[in-house]
């Protein structure tokens, strides 16, 4: 008799998850809160690195697929001071491949592929060890019940409240994101200024990050430290207004660095959330977590990685399971791997967090020295 599983969220961890466990022939219930694959943007670019998310994908059998969408110019990167001085400029080999970027629209997609994914399916509480399994209840008051229910909902997890109290604190530093379209003919000064890949200009308590997507798609990132209210007055939603903002509180930096907020198309504002660097919880047999519901981290780059990787093994690791009474045991084991790995990770991003966005900037070329040598 197969297993009731159910996996909560349809983003990098819990289609990998699935996809892994389809490829072993095991079916999987995908339930997702969006309504459609397209019911909102995407996100901006990844980089899957050689060990972690292509690893996952190889696990998937997708990369082949993967290695036709990915873009391994894009892990281009440089560096700018505030005034436009170029301090770093690092191009990758024509044969690297350790950390290839692709859309996160393209990786869903790729994912996706057969899966059966249950949309608009909002799940709002997860109930363990009723007498019929895991009981999941969703916002239009219907309800169903699994032997396994994976949490894989990102930051605001609805199923991890069953397995832990903890939730996400903010870093006291927020990211407002924008956007440029068609940047090679539209804006050609900014699109040699960003390069193929990534750029960043750092300053004091504040950082402005630039990320090629693919089709001339550019993502913007202005990082700052200020308290979670730090709006407070101002219109988040006038467009123009968060831009006289951003451009005061980054004045003095350079023209053309400038002109990466003056052309944004629209503004939203993320601030950094973290989950405890380590995160753990007491195993309830029926219920784990992935990915961002379990150990959410700064986003330098880990995360995605992290997540996809965890749900191929957990999936290679439910496949293995003998019998029906070994599920638990598996679930159990992987648990203690992935805290121990987590947790490794989100010291090294909490670390890197708050030298990027730091007093001295100085910190911030360090970093990428230690990563990236030039």
């Amino acid at each position: 008799m197969r297993h009731r599983i159910a996996v909560i969220g349809g983003g990098p961890a819990g289609l990998t998850f699935a996809r892994v466990l389809h490829r072993h022939g095991h079916p999987v219930t995908i339930l997702e809160r969006d309504p459609a694959p397209d019911a909102r943007p995407p996100g901006g670019t990844l980089d899957l690195h050689e060990g972690m998310g292509q690893l996952a994908l190889e696990k998937a059998g997708l990369v082949a697929e993967f290695q036709e969408l990915s873009r391994p110019e894009g892990q281009a990167m440089r560096i700018l001071d505030a005034d436009g001085t170029v301090l770093r400029d690092w191009q990758p080999r024509p044969d690297e491949r350790a950390n290839p970027e692709i859309d996160r629209g393209q990786l869903r997609d790729l994912l996706l592929g057969p899966l059966d994914v249950q949309w608009g399916r909002d799940v709002t509480e997860v109930v363990p060890g009723t007498r019929d399994g895991v009981l999941v209840r969703f916002a239009d008051g219907r309800q169903e019940t699994f032997d396994l229910v994976i949490g894989a909902d990102g930051a605001w997890s609805r199923v991890r409240p069953a397995i832990s109290s903890a939730t996400p604190h903010y870093t006291g530093i927020t990211s407002v994101e924008t956007s440029l379209d068609d940047v090679d003919t539209r804006h050609p000064g900014l699109a040699r200024l960003i390069g193929d890949g990534s750029m960043a200009v750092y300053g004091v308590n504040r950082a402005l990050v630039a990320q090629r997507n693919s089709g001339g798609h550019v993502k913007v990132g202005a990082q700052f430290r200020a308290p979670l209210d730090w709006h407070a007055g101002l219109d988040l939603a006038d467009v123009e207004a968060v831009r006289s903002s951003l451009l005061a509180l980054f004045d003095g930096w350079a023209a053309p660095v400038l002109d990466l907020l003056r052309h944004g198309t629209a503004f939203a504002h993320r601030p950094l959330y973290v989950l405890p660097v380590s995160h753990t919880w007491t195993h309830v047999p029926g219920v784990t977590l992935l990915g961002d519901a379990a150990h959410l981290m700064p986003p330098l780059g880990a995360g995605a990685n992290l997540a996809m990787l965890e749900g191929a093994e957990l999936a290679e690791s439910i496949a293995a399971a003998p019998g029906p009474g070994d599920l638990d045991e598996a679930v159990r084991a992987f648990e203690e791997q992935m805290w121990a790995r987590a947790g490794r990770w989100a010291k090294i991003t909490a670390a890197g967090l708050e030298r990027l966005v730091s007093p001295d900037p100085a910190q911030a070329l360090a970093v990428f020295d230690e990563v990236q040598p030039s």
